[in-house]
């Protein structure tokens, strides 16, 4: 009978639609590690800036919209720099991938998040496709830090108990080719990238955002879901979450992914909660330390999402230099203290139900 349940189950085939896609389990492991570290990271820690209560890492849309705090900031500090121009000031010069992966074990977590590609575009692995649509050099290999950002942290990660997962922004807001034709921006800059960021890093959360603009039918999500799970090599043990495109979001796919949103519960369906440890997610120099949630506040809300059957994704910004902010060193080591205790009523528990 094992052998039996074995065998059907490695012959599960998945087809491009919701309902077989939605049958897919969420893997074991992630079901257990209840707490993960989000890293949002990128040249809009240049900056590092937006008025308390926005996201710091929507720098550029803010700039070249109508965000009038945002560009009097910039005059001030960059002059008529652009905001492409700051990716030569994006050096990392005192990242150190090993620091970082050994304070992530420490602070109790399972598994990272890292923001391969936020909805600037810019990609922290040398990706051709960012250098051919945009028109110049847009990848951290070519520009800036000049180093695989991405392939560097999850080496160092991999060393760990921890696993390596990335987030990544399926659209990009000022992208020329975006702008122009969608469906060739899927086919030629979409898909290439995500198909080399699956096969050559073998992720274990592939985190998608930036979906919003089009359908899913757009995006092709089905079908790339379909190869993700039946034919990748991380098939087996990948998470994915729900945005694949307009109206999907706590809908279809993988794990729901509330943002700030406390309050929502999803009795049926696994999910995780993703939050700042402030107003932002990308570090903001306007925020001050009474901004800051405290530990014994972070550590409530891990308790309270577990014990609703979910997930908390905690995430944290370092600065343009590669330093994760002392404050930030701080709650995570703190939290670590209290799981070395606490832990065992945390890990490897799901939600009772009468």
């Amino acid at each position: 009978l094992y052998m039996l349940l074995m065998r059907s189950s490695a012959a599960q085939t998945y087809q491009p639609n919701w309902e077989s896609l939605d049958s897919r389990p969420v893997p074991k492991w992630f079901t257990d590690a209840k707490f993960g570290i989000f890293i949002h990271w990128g040249v809009y820690a240049v900056p590092g800036w937006s008025t308390k209560g926005n996201y710091a890492e929507w720098y550029q849309q803010g700039l070249q919209t109508n965000d009038t705090a945002r560009q009097k900031f910039h005059k001030a500090k960059f002059g008529n720099r652009t905001y492409y121009d700051l990716a030569n000031d994006f050096k990392a010069e005192l990242f150190n991938p090993d620091d970082w992966a050994k304070l992530i074990e420490q602070s109790g977590a399972k598994y990272i998040v890292l923001t391969s590609k936020h909805h600037d575009g810019f990609t922290l692995w040398p990706s051709k496709e960012a250098n051919k649509t945009w028109g110049f050099k847009w990848n951290a290999v070519d520009v800036g830090p000049k180093r695989d950002l991405l392939g560097d942290l999850f080496k160092a990660v991999r060393k760990t108990s921890v696993r390596a997962g990335m987030y990544y922004s399926l659209y990009e807001w000022f992208n020329p080719l975006w702008k122009s034709d969608k469906d060739k921006f899927v086919k030629e800059h979409t898909w290439p990238q995500m198909k080399d960021l699956i096969n050559n890093y073998q992720p274990d959360v592939f985190w998608t955002d930036g979906d919003w603009d089009v359908t899913a039918e757009t995006w092709k999500s089905q079908e790339f879901l379909a190869w993700l799970y039946n034919e990748s090599p991380v098939k087996d043990k990948i998470v994915v979450n729900d945005r694949w495109g307009s109206g999907i979001r706590f809908k279809h796919a993988g794990i729901y992914t509330p943002e700030y949103q406390p309050d929502l519960d999803f009795e049926d369906h696994y999910w995780e909660e993703s939050r700042g440890m402030g107003y932002s997610y990308g570090y903001n120099r306007e925020e001050d330390a009474w901004d800051y949630n405290s530990t014994q506040s972070l550590v409530l809300q891990l308790i309270d999402k577990v014990s609703r059957g979910g997930n908390f994704l905690l995430d944290i910004g370092p600065d343009e230099h590669g330093k994760i902010p002392p404050i930030m060193q701080e709650r995570l080591l703190q939290m670590g203290e209290w799981l070395k205790i606490n832990g065992e009523a945390i890990y490897n528990t799901s939600r009772w139900k009468e």
